[in-house]
């Protein structure tokens, strides 16, 4: 895998290298389990899996100011902005299973406001990483926060792990909730009330 992150490709995580390494270990795997495994069927699983992860950590390598693609307004504006409902998949870092479920945002401007498409976006590019729930949560707000300068952010993610579903307690309805809040949204309770309001 590539060390420097400016190397990286956009959307692109992994070199050719790379890609064939992992290929080759998933080929190594797939023979251990040999003969319970269909080899016709897994034949193109390999380089289909070195893809796929290609794509499921293309996090690592997203440029936060192309995807804000100066998408950054000067706005008279003081209510509060929400947006939520956004929905995420990611990768737990401890058993590389999927998590999965929505994220929701809101902020109270300072003068300035991101654009509206964006806030997803930041959402995808914390998501499609190694990943922990909690970590995920406060990496939005921060970065929300550093961008705009708001008076106040929280986020709130809500989100089914597969790693308690599939495996070990082997609980599937399992919601696990997380939310990070900073400015007036933690020292202020009205300001609190409202965005969790917003989100119900």
């Amino acid at each position: 895998m590539k060390q420097k992150k400016e190397h990286f490709e956009d959307g692109l995580i992994f070199d050719s290298e790379a890609k064939k390494n992992i290929s080759n270990h998933i080929s190594y795997f797939l023979k251990t389990l040999d003969p319970y495994v269909d080899k016709n069927g897994t034949e193109g699983t390999p380089s289909r899996v070195a893809k796929m992860y290609d794509e499921l950590l293309s996090g690592y390598a997203t440029d936060i100011k192309k995807l804000l693609n100066n998408a950054l307004f000067e706005v008279q504006y003081d209510e509060m902005v929400v947006v939520k409902d956004i929905d995420f998949f990611s990768l737990c870092e401890h058993h590389m299973l999927p998590f999965h479920g929505t994220v929701s945002v809101g902020y109270l401007p300072n003068n300035k406001v991101i654009g509206l498409s964006k806030i997803p976006r930041l959402v995808d590019m914390f998501s499609k990483r190694l990943q922990v729930q909690e970590r995920m949560t406060q990496q939005i707000a921060h970065a929300v926060d550093k961008l705009i300068s708001p008076k106040g952010v929280g986020v709130v993610v809500e989100g089914k792990h597969l790693c308690a579903a599939m495996r070990g307690v082997k609980k599937p309805n399992v919601m696990m909730s997380t939310s990070a809040l900073l400015g007036v949204f933690k020292k202020d309770h009205s300001s609190r009330e409202e965005f969790l309001n917003h989100i119900k």
